[in-house]
This record gives structure tokens, sequence and C-alpha cells, in this order.
């Protein structure tokens, strides 16, 4: 129950937490920073009147003790337009979940779209946050040796594209080029053999990661790839416009894309010619976004496993905040297609 001060009340304090469960401040103190040091009928009588009382430990008087805020810190980027992934969104929420089962707290900020480190200097001045953890992994993007030449603990949400075998950071990583093997060998299997692949522009080292996968599974497989591939802007419109170069020129059967967004501009230039999605032309999307669940046929998308990256990020964090830290190896998940009508 709440104190009442004048005319607010008053959130419990640590010496009502004392008082309620009949011992010193310093036992609660224990309780709440170092269970172990307790008998077990102690901490439990602490633990029922701080829940009773609903007590919450003051994180900054905390953080002024241990130097530690708890807080990791995670530079998000503005949504794009004509863009159908909210694949980042599904990523954060698993993130805020896990992290906070681990005692952690994710703090989102933004920075300057042309500077790629912009935001963290802020941060790191201000010892906001204990660690960050990196999502823009493009090759040549700076922020990686920005943070280690400051020895700032990250964790990086992508590979580290230079060489992942000499990485001196924690990274996780999906599988992409296994990803779109599975879309290119579901769509094999169904007797496609004029798969086409509609893909992100050459400078995009994920998006010719997801591209190697359509590439080594149709030469598995004897199957032409000349003249069947694009590279675009990831847009619903540069999807549907290659779709008309593609249908136009190279009359595929089938298109896999190296995302949902592109997928939808497939759809759309499908359904302007009177062309039935999973019947006359099977496209199959990438990242299984909410797009892919809903619209008609349904599109069948590769998944990515986000909770579990979300567990292996913040593993690698706590590794690296731990007493001693340690550097966890770099882990590769594995992606799963979902199948639905449009294949």
């Amino acid at each position: 129950m709440n104190r009442v001060i004048g005319r607010l009340s008053a959130p419990p304090t640590l010496a009502d937490v004392a008082e309620l469960a009949g011992v010193s401040r310093q036992t609660v103190s224990n309780a709440v920073n170092n269970p172990d040091l307790l008998r077990e009928d102690t901490l439990a009588r602490v633990q029922a009147a701080i829940e009773q009382l609903g007590y919450q430990p003051n994180r900054a008087a905390r953080s002024l003790r241990t130097r530690s805020s708890r807080l990791i810190g995670l530079r998000i980027a503005p949504a794009q337009e004509g863009n159908a992934n909210a694949l980042m969104d599904r990523f954060v929420h698993a993130l805020v979940d896990t992290s906070r089962e681990a005692g952690y707290h994710i703090l989102l900020f933004t920075g300057d779209a042309e500077d790629p480190v912009a935001g963290y200097d802020d941060l790191l001045r201000s010892t906001a946050v204990d660690a960050f953890i990196v999502t823009d992994t493009f090759m040549g993007n700076p922020a990686a040796a920005w943070l280690r030449s400051r020895r700032a603990p990250f964790v990086a949400f992508g590979r580290p594209w230079d060489d992942e075998h000499d990485s001196v950071h924690p990274w996780v990583e999906i599988d992409s080029a296994a990803g779109a093997a599975m879309a290119t060998g579901h769509l094999i299997e169904r007797g496609h053999t004029r798969i086409a692949w509609i893909g992100w522009r050459k400078d995009s080292v994920l998006g010719e990661e997801r591209r190697s996968g359509w590439t080594r599974t149709m030469r598995e497989h004897g199957l032409a790839t000349t003249g069947l591939a694009s590279r675009v802007e990831d847009t619903i419109a540069s999807g549907r416009a290659a779709t008309v170069a593609l249908l136009d020129e190279a009359s595929p059967t089938a298109f896999v894309c190296a995302s949902d967004t592109l997928a939808m501009g497939v759809l759309h230039e499908l359904y302007a010619r009177g062309l039935r999605p999973g019947e006359d032309i099977a496209v199959t999307g990438f990242d299984d976004s909410q797009v892919a669940q809903t619209v008609p046929p349904g599109l069948t998308s590769v998944r990515q496993p986000l909770e579990d990256a979300a567990v292996a990020v913040v593993k690698a964090l706590e590794g690296l905040l731990g007493n001693p830290p340690y550097l966890a190896d770099g882990v590769m998940l594995q992606p799963r297609l979902v199948v639905r009508g449009s294949s």
C-alpha cells in the first residue's frame, strides 16, 4: 500500500518493506541485489513484503552503486514508405521480452540517416547504457569499428560480412541463403523449371546472400538462371516493375523474392493481368510478414526465427556484461518455409 504525502500517494520505500518484514534495510537490499546471502525463510518473508507493498527498487540509486544501468541501447531506423516489411518490429518485441526476463531493458534511440554512428556517442558519454545491439551490419558500416575503438560492449544482429571467422565481437545471424534455397527447392518440387529471382541491388550483401541460395539450388538441379534475375529497390512498385519485365521477356512460371515487399509487387502485377497466384504463377516471399499471412491466397514465405535470435543476442550480452566477461561465439540460425496458397 502506498503512503500518502499531502494529496499525493508516494510509492513504498525500502524502509517500508523492512518494517513490514521485520528485518533491517540491509537485509531488504540483499534480498533485491544478493538473494543468495539470505536464508530461505528470511528471503521468502522479504519477498512476500515486497509483493504485498508493490515495492520497486530505485533503478537510479542502484545504478550509482553498481555503475550498471541495466539498459541496452538499440538504434532504430525510420519506417520505409512503400515497404511491407515489419521484420524489425517483431524482433524488437521479442528482444524487449527476452531482455526483461534477463533483468535488462531496451533503450531505443534514433540517429542521422547519413551518419551510421550518430546517437551512439551521446549515450556513451552519459553512461546511460551498459551495451549496444547493432542491427545495421552491412559491409563497410563503421558502427562496429567505432564501438570497438571505444571499448563499448555490443552484440550484432547480423554477421560481420567482412570476415565472420575473424570477428572480435559476438553476433547472431539467420541463414538467408538457406531460406532462399528452401523456397527455390519447394518450387522445383512443385514441377517448376523456369523460376525467376527478384532481389535487391548488388550493393546489398544480404540481398546477394539470399540470391546465392536461389542460384545454387537452380544449378544443383541443372536449371538455367540466365535472364531470370532482377535487382531492384525493396519497394512494392519496384517489385511490380521487375515482374513486368520478367514476364514479358523470360516467361517464368514462378518467382522467388528476396522480401515479402517484392513478392507483393509480383502479386499486384499478376492480379492486373488476370493471373492466379499459386495456379497460373507461383510466388514466394521472405520474412513471413503480417501481409504474407493475410493477403489472398496467402503468400508462401521464409520465416526467420526472430524469437530465437533475440534469446541468442541477450545470452551474448550477458556474456559480455558478466563477471568475468566472456566473448560468445557467432550463432547461425536456420529459417523455415511457411507454405501457403501462392505456391
